[in-house]
């Protein structure tokens, strides 16, 4: 986005409506970059573009890179016409600015959702050339085995009604074992349709909870349940890092 009208921009950064914001133009009470501008159609580069509304400061960025702590019952998805998805819990001016999720969580699990107008960095995590590893803590109806851990480290190979492929080598830890259920943590670097609940399945378990926790290097915080917040700069070079611990 390196054009932008400035009645458009003054929205998105929810300083009032659309007729609201023509209103304050008109009268000369917005400066971008210390210069006044009357007219709500002008357009002019908005990155990191410094703009005083009355005595208010604002700095609007084009690309904006969120963390959310994803709930259960929600579409990882733009839109949806019968059900409720992560973009309908953002604020407008995230929505306008094309923030999209990259990849996605399924409608039952829970976690670490990243969320970016920056199409070049979304492309990097969930590309299969950069192998970016994600942590899941996945919750089974069992015990996690020796031999389990050693298929996981070795690679599943998974034929089931969904399709056939060989699991890449994946890194575990076991964080609970009992007979009646176990609590595993485990490092993938792909994102295959139901991945982690299928590669459990191979070995005779059910996945009854699973939450991501990490993308590369940068885990999720403690963000409440349906929280979001955006990342720095910091935070964002982290997802593209090797992620070594469990």
């Amino acid at each position: 986005m390196s054009q932008i009208r400035l009645d458009k921009c003054l929205t998105l950064l929810g300083i009032g409506t659309r007729t609201e914001v023509k209103t304050l133009i008109r009268k000369g009470a917005v400066l971008v970059r210390d210069q006044r501008i009357t007219d709500p159609s002008a357009k002019f580069d908005a990155e990191n573009a410094e703009i005083q509304v009355g005595a208010t400061q604002y700095v609007f960025k084009s690309s904006r890179t969120i963390m959310m702590n994803k709930t259960a019952g929600v579409l990882t998805a733009a839109r949806d016409p019968k059900q409720k998805t992560v973009m309908d819990t953002l604020p407008e001016i995230y929505v306008g600015l094309g923030c999209m999720p990259v990849g996605r969580l399924d409608k039952d699990t829970t976690g670490l959702l990243i969320l970016t107008s920056d199409g070049q960095l979304a492309h990097r995590l969930i590309s299969p050339m950069h192998e970016v590893g994600k942590v899941y803590e996945a919750v089974i109806d069992g015990p996690f085995t020796d031999m389990d851990r050693e298929a996981f480290e070795r690679g599943i190979e998974i034929r089931d009604s969904d399709g056939t492929f060989t699991a890449k080598p994946a890194k575990v830890r076991v964080m609970e074992n009992g007979d009646h259920e176990s609590i595993v943590r485990l490092s993938i670097t792909e994102g295959k349709y139901h991945q982690v609940k299928r590669m459990f399945a191979m070995r005779g378990r059910t996945v009854t909870g699973l939450r991501r926790l990490a993308i590369g290097r940068l885990w999720l915080d403690h963000l409440e349940p349906g929280a979001f917040r955006e990342l720095g700069p910091e935070e964002i070079a982290l997802l593209e890092q090797d992620g070594d611990e469990l």
